[in-house]
């Protein structure tokens, strides 16, 4: 095959220039005859007449030939250039081969001077959406993560990174945060993907709520405990604005595609407020409660026993959420009389997000 059908072949595959493909090819043969050849002074070029790389090498003009690869005696100098003369130099054709060594060397050169172009341009075109949300299709499926395609790269959302449970199909859609871009590939991803963080809640709520956009509704603070529930403390910058039944939306309608896009994860969107007890109340939503007592940075509350484990929640998570959302270490006690003993926060091993009606 020939050299530019190669060429053709790459610039349609990895969508790299011409000139920039040329150089390339040109730089790993040179590299290849550098180490066949490494007292030479050698010059590779591509001529697009011939197809051919062509390689040159700097000779000095000698009396007495040492080094056939740095040295013309005077007499075949005069040969090809008339007034020359003792010392001079002349770029002539290389005409000595590369072994099959120096022939995979190159490759492996070429081959790695494209990965660095494409890593770079991938560097260039994501770098700037790093912190958004990013579509892409789901391309392959593993056991430590999913390899996402978007748009002519792909990025990788890795196991840690998923909402639990969530079933991730080869050819679905799926949006995710562009976590981190990556100048080279580490262990062969540049893109990775991120679909537990309060970011990615945060954005799509950017996205789905037009008032979250603009600022009319203000995120004060989301925390995530991915796969179970979110809490969102929510304000409004516009008197005339309920934050929260804006956020929901009429029956839901704004808040349900947030809620399909996370699966079987609730969400809980509480308004913001100067009361530290009020906020406590709202946070942990939705048990009802009956009392709350602030002392020094925590907080005790009472609610009905058929509210306890709905204010506790599954594996202790709403507590622990509303304890992170208000910064607040909350205990539950028994209702008023009831001496058992008090249940607190203690935190779990979950990722955080952060920022709250209740949307489920």
């Amino acid at each position: 095959m020939k050299l530019s059908h190669v060429i053709e072949e790459l610039i349609e595959e990895k969508g790299l220039d011409r000139q920039t493909l040329d150089t390339v090819v040109t730089e790993g043969m040179l590299s290849a005859y550098r180490k066949k050849y490494p007292n030479a002074t050698l010059d590779v070029h591509y001529d697009k007449k011939t197809d051919e790389i062509v390689v040159k090498v700097q000779k000095t003009v000698v009396s007495s030939v040492r080094d056939e690869d740095t040295e013309i005696s005077l007499r075949k100098a005069r040969n090809i250039q008339e007034d020359v003369v003792l010392g001079d130099t002349l770029w002539l054709s290389f005409e000595k081969p590369i072994g099959r060594i120096e022939i995979l060397k190159a490759r492996q050169i070429i081959a790695q001077k494209i990965r660095s172009i494409e890593a770079s341009q991938v560097y260039n075109e994501f770098k700037p959406k790093e912190g958004t949300i990013v579509n892409g299709n789901i391309h392959k499926s593993e056991r430590n993560g999913v390899t996402v395609k978007i748009q002519d790269a792909f990025g990788f959302l890795p196991k840690s990174l998923m909402i639990p449970e969530e079933k991730c199909v080869p050819g679905y859609t799926v949006r995710a945060l562009l976590k981190e871009v990556y100048p080279e590939p580490r262990n062969e991803n540049q893109l990775i993907l991120d679909r537990v963080s309060p970011l990615f809640l945060r954005n799509l709520f950017e996205l789905e709520i037009p008032e979250v956009f603009e600022r009319l509704i203000e995120i004060k603070s989301i925390v995530r405990a991915p796969g179970y529930k979110a809490k969102v403390l929510v304000s409004s910058n516009d008197e005339n604005i309920d934050p929260v039944g804006t956020c929901v939306g009429p029956n839901g309608a704004r808040i349900k595609p947030i809620l399909r896009e996370l699966g079987s994860e609730k969400i809980d969107i509480i308004r913001d407020t100067e009361s530290r007890e009020e906020l406590v109340r709202s946070a942990l939503k939705p048990a009802e409660v009956q009392r709350v007592e602030l002392h020094n940075g925590s907080a005790t509350v009472w609610v009905d026993d058929e509210q306890r484990s709905q204010a506790i929640g599954k594996y202790g998570q709403n507590i622990d959420l509303a304890s992170r959302l208000t910064g607040i270490e909350i205990h539950i006690n028994r209702p008023e009389g009831d001496e058992q003993e008090t249940e607190t926060a203690e935190t779990q091993d979950t990722p955080i997000a952060s920022e709250e009606e209740s949307a489920q």
